[in-house]
């Protein structure tokens, strides 16, 4: 049994969800999600050494999903395969060699394909799965991992922000966004955001930035001028790119830190090398997956942190809504269009 995201209604979905075989979206094609991701009937995976089977309770949905659906990610696998970056659920089983965690304890995982998080069961290497409190919920927890280890890397790791320097946060109502906002505040930073649009500054003035900028409507070159009477941002978190990342250069402070997240805008920017001596700031690449296969203790470390920070109430994943399994696609779509705030998650069928 198959089925479009773009085709049969909510009723043949539901259908589907009670035939009792493993249900995962997968794509078999390349394009548009709701246009090229179908609903299976698919073996459920065995672990391979060093890998971990969850039984998926949420999967949070992230920008690279569309790209990944598109083609244009940086990686591409093989067809067929599920989208979904992380999730959080239960372990089912694990193969040789895993002790970090066994069948039965609450995780969060960041999946490995062609086993991604939009089905009833993902797969991850064990390297990759981290346990989680009973306090975290699984909504919670599926939003955590992809956001608040690159905030925790790119501010703390990377970018050094210390006690009393400003932080400017570009797109800071998105889930990366929202989630660096959290994480500068508990760093004891005065945070100044920008947003697309009313809803979204208030989106971020709830998360306790000090400062917001309705980018849409205003100038954000001359509002941070102001705010720091001149001086700039010390460290600007920016995982917009292109124009973005043209027009922090004007507001960046002297041995300030330009912390590259990604380019949503589409475009790569240029950093001009004389500007960057003239104003003696750095340009610092944050590549948060890439500690997973270089320094697996630092990531570990950091997961140990995000706990801590969790269960001291200095961060709480911002989740705007949950979504159905059978509207995983229109998901996907939602967070493409960047018409949604903070993260959208996916409950699996059964929970």
């Amino acid at each position: 049994m198959t089925r479009r995201a773009s085709g049969a209604g909510t009723a043949r979905v539901a259908a589907a969800l009670a035939s009792g075989a493993m249900k995962a979206w997968r794509l078999h094609e390349l394009g548009e999600p709701e246009d090229v991701l179908v609903l299976e009937d698919v073996e459920p995976p065995q672990p391979r050494p060093g890998q971990v089977v969850v039984d998926v309770a949420a999967c949070a949905l992230n920008f690279p999903d569309a790209l990944y659906c598109r083609g244009q990610y940086q990686e591409r696998p093989s067809l067929p395969f599920s989208p979904g970056l992380e999730v959080a659920g239960t372990v089912r089983s694990v193969g040789d060699g895993v002790t970090s965690v066994a069948p039965g304890q609450r995780v969060v995982a960041m999946t490995q394909k062609p086993w991604g998080g939009l089905a009833e069961q993902a797969v991850a290497q064990a390297t990759g799965t981290f346990a989680i409190p009973d306090d975290l919920d699984d909504v919670s927890a599926a939003a955590l991992p992809v956001t608040y280890q690159t905030g925790w890397f790119g501010l703390y790791h990377r970018g050094q922000l210390q006690q009393g320097e400003t932080l400017l946060v570009h797109a800071g109502a998105g889930g990366v966004g929202s989630a660096a906002i959290q994480l500068g505040l508990a760093r004891g930073a005065m945070v100044i955001a920008t947003a697309g649009g009313p809803e979204k500054v208030e989106v971020c003035r709830r998360l306790g930035a000090h400062h917001v900028i309705d980018y849409v409507a205003d100038d954000f070159v001359e509002h941070v001028k102001a705010i720091t009477d001149g001086r700039g941002a010390d460290v600007i978190y920016d995982p917009v790119g292109g124009d973005t990342f043209d027009r922090s250069r004007k507001v960046i402070a002297w041995e300030g830190r330009i912390l590259v997240i990604g380019f949503t805008s589409g475009r790569i920017a240029d950093a001009p090398t004389n500007h960057i001596l003239l104003k003696n700031y750095s340009v610092v690449g944050v590549h948060e997956g890439a500690y997973f296969g270089r320094n697996l203790a630092l990531v570990h470390h950091c997961h140990h942190e995000l706990m801590r920070l969790h269960a001291e109430g200095h961060i709480a994943p911002l989740v705007q809504r949950t979504i159905a399994f059978e509207d995983a696609a229109r998901g996907i779509t939602a967070v493409a269009s960047r018409g949604s705030w903070g993260k959208l998650v996916v409950v699996a069928p059964r929970a």
